[in-house]
C-alpha cells in the first residue's frame, strides 16, 4: 500500500483489433480518440470497436489497436488490453510508441501480480537505452513485490537521481528503508518530504506513520496513521499498521 508503482503510464498510438466479436463498420477513429481524451472510456471503446479494420490502412490499424488497448487499460479489462498492446509492440515501427506500450504492459503486469513479466518488459526498454523515472519506479515496484528489497532501493535511488522531487520514488524508498530497517532516519526524512508535497495522500500518510513507529515515536505514529485511515477507511494495510502501533496486534 505504501509502496507504489508510480501510477499508470501515459502513452500514444498502434495495430489490428480483435475481440470476442468482429468489429462493425460505422465508428470513427477521430471520434474515438476525442472521447478517450475526454476520459469517456466506455463511449470511446464502443466507438472504436465499430471501426472496420479492413477499410483502414496499416498505420490506422496500429493507431486503432493502440487506443483500444488504452481504453481497456483504463477500464481495468487487462486481458483485452494486453491483446491489443502486444500487437502494437510486435508491429509498431515508431520507437516512442513501442516504449509507451511496453510501459503500459509493465503497468498491467504489475497490477495483475505478474511482476516477473513486468520486469521482462522494463528490462527490454533498459537494454534498448531508454531511461526514465517511470521506468525505474515501475522496475523498483516489481522488485519490491518479489521481496528483492536491495534492488528496489537501488532502482528508486536511480529514479531520484533523475528527478529528486519525484514523490512516488521518495515515498516508496522511504517506506522500504524503514520497513526493512535499512536506514530508519533517512527513511523517515523521505516519508516526511513526501507528505509535505502531498499531504492528502493516504498512502504517504501511512508511510510516515509507519516510519515514526519504526523510529520509536509512537505518539506521532498514531497521529499520522489515524489521519491516513480517516482518508482511506477501507485500506486494510493502514488499519493493520494502526493496530500494531496501538498494541492490538
Amino acid at each position: 500500500m505504501a509502496v507504489t508503482s508510480g501510477g499508470e503510464p501515459q502513452a500514444t498510438p498502434q495495430k489490428t483489433p480483435r475481440t470476442g466479436g468482429a468489429p462493425q463498420s460505422g465508428g470513427s477513429l477521430k471520434e474515438g480518440v476525442r472521447l478517450f481524451r475526454m476520459k469517456r472510456y466506455e463511449l470511446a471503446l464502443q466507438e472504436l470497436l465499430h471501426i472496420s479494420g479492413d477499410k483502414s490502412g496499416g498505420e490506422e490499424n496500429i493507431e486503432l489497436a493502440y487506443y483500444l488497448g488504452l481504453c481497456y487499460t483504463k477500464l481495468a479489462r487487462y486481458d483485452d488490453a494486453l491483446l491489443y498492446l502486444e500487437q502494437v509492440v510486435t508491429a509498431g515501427h515508431d520507437v516512442l510508441r513501442v516504449y509507451q506500450c511496453r510501459m503500459t504492459l509493465a503497468y498491467i503486469y504489475v497490477v495483475t501480480n505478474r511482476s516477473k513479466m513486468a520486469e521482462f518488459e522494463l528490462k527490454r526498454l533498459q537494454h534498448n537505452g531508454f531511461e526514465s523515472v517511470q521506468l525505474y519506479t515501475t522496475l523498483a515496484y516489481a522488485a519490491w513485490l518479489q521481496n528483492n528489497y536491495k534492488n528496489a532501493v537501488s532502482l528508486y535511488e536511480k529514479a531520484l537521481d533523475l528527478d529528486e522531487s519525484n514523490v512516488t520514488a521518495m515515498n516508496s524508498l522511504g517506506y522500504i528503508l524503514v520497513d526493512t530497517d535499512i536506514d530508519l532516519l533517512r527513511g523517515l526524512r523521505l516519508c516526511r518530504k513526501a507528505v509535505d508535497k502531498k499531504p492528502q495522500s493516504p498512502a504517504y500518510l501511512d508511510s510516515l506513520g509507519w516510519a515514526y513507529f519504526k523510529n520509536g515515536e509512537l505518539l506521532e505514529a498514531r497521529t499520522w496513521l489515524r489521519r491516513a485511515l480517516e482518508l482511506a477507511p477501507q485500506e486494510k494495510e493502514i488499519r493493520k499498521h494502526l493496530r500494531i502501533v496501538i498494541g492490538e496486534e
